[in-house]
């Protein structure tokens, strides 16, 4: 949870944050606020803090590691032998584990080539009045890339990362030209039982055109699963209003939860949609027989990202050893959506 400091901290210089009974809890600065794993009413010093262990952050050259949680591919992943290049790409979170280290995303699916761990391309697009598709990576019109690290960090509460990425339309007179710039903000908390994290994308026009999104059944932050949960039978989805894989399809939701065995063990992902996000609930895409989810705003008709206006999106996400039940996803949207502190 997030909040504003008291007037007069100064958080470039050592603070702890006590409850009322004296109790340290950890806390960790994110620019102009303080950011804590708990909801109620604290205390900020200007004292040096405990040393609660850290979240790390590691870089191995081509990815970020962020704890036990997940990795992001900055560097350029090359397609898999006897397959075409054109399917590699830079910017996108895989592999994302459960607590106890089991990988449960998938990258360069052979059903799915272009589906990439955990992702963000608009579909059916147009830009400057040409189609601009940067899902499918075979139709040659668009592709979304790594540009710069912007800044990393690392401590008691979360290890996180903001990353520049851009959407290239490759079908113009004159040749390959940016449509959008993108900033990915991801943070991995330092969670006991679960593995939470948060991923905000700001998308802004990087010319005087819009990006025209077109109605369509899929296109924004997608999610491939682990191999393992192939096939009608392969995962469960629940959705905060009751639907399943049978009829949540073009429903709208606040959450939706995919559980499956993976290992010979049961594990699941919950998603969590920001109530500030746009056509919040949003709608989704769920595949009848893959494991792919999707926060599809564009089911919902037409839109157009223009420029001077950024367009935010803002997604949680809760991974476990074991199924997550309604009851947890409800609090865990609560405490998402209207998160509960007081800092003195």
């Amino acid at each position: 949870m997030e909040a504003a400091p008291p007037a007069g901290l100064d958080l470039s210089k050592p603070f702890r944050v006590v409850r009322a009974d004296g109790t340290e809890v950890p806390a960790q600065a994110a620019g102009a606020s303080i950011v804590l794993l708990a909801g109620g009413d604290f205390k900020a010093e200007a004292v040096a803090p405990r040393d609660f262990p850290k979240v790390e952050l590691k870089d191995d050259g081509r990815s970020l590691h962020l704890g036990r949680a997940l990795s992001y591919n900055y560097a350029f992943v090359e397609a898999p032998e006897g397959v075409d290049k054109v399917y590699g790409r830079s910017g996108y979170l895989h592999p994302v584990r459960t607590p106890d280290g089991r990988t449960i995303t998938n990258d360069f699916g052979p059903k799915h080539l272009h589906h990439h761990g955990i992702w963000f391309p608009w579909t059916s697009s147009h830009f400057e009045g040409r189609k601009s598709n940067f899902w499918d990576q075979l139709a040659k019109e668009g592709k979304v890339e790594f540009v710069k690290m912007l800044g990393t960090s690392s401590g008691p509460v979360f290890a996180g990362f903001r990353a520049e990425q851009r959407f290239v339309n490759l079908n113009g007179p004159d040749g390959p030209k940016t449509a959008l710039n993108e900033i990915w903000e991801v943070r991995a908390y330092a969670a006991d039982k679960r593995v939470v994290f948060d991923l905000v994308s700001t998308q802004t026009c990087a010319s005087d055109q819009p990006l025209v999104i077109k109605q369509y059944r899929y296109g924004g932050l997608g999610f491939r699963g682990h191999a393992e949960w192939e096939g009608k039978e392969g995962v469960a989805f629940l959705t905060s209003e009751g639907k399943t894989r049978a009829n949540g399809h073009e429903t709208t939701a606040r959450w939706c939860v995919m559980t499956a065995p993976l290992g010979g063990k049961p594990a699941s992902i919950g998603f969590l949609c920001h109530p500030s996000n746009f056509r919040f609930p949003q709608n989704m895409r769920i595949h009848p027989d893959e494991p792919f989810f999707n926060w599809a705003p564009s089911q919902a008709g037409d839109f157009s990202i223009e420029p001077g206006k950024p367009y935010v999106s803002r997604y949680r996400f809760l991974v476990a050893d074991e199924s997550l039940t309604p009851d947890e996803m409800n609090a865990a949207w609560k405490v998402y959506a209207e998160p509960a502190v007081t800092l003195k």
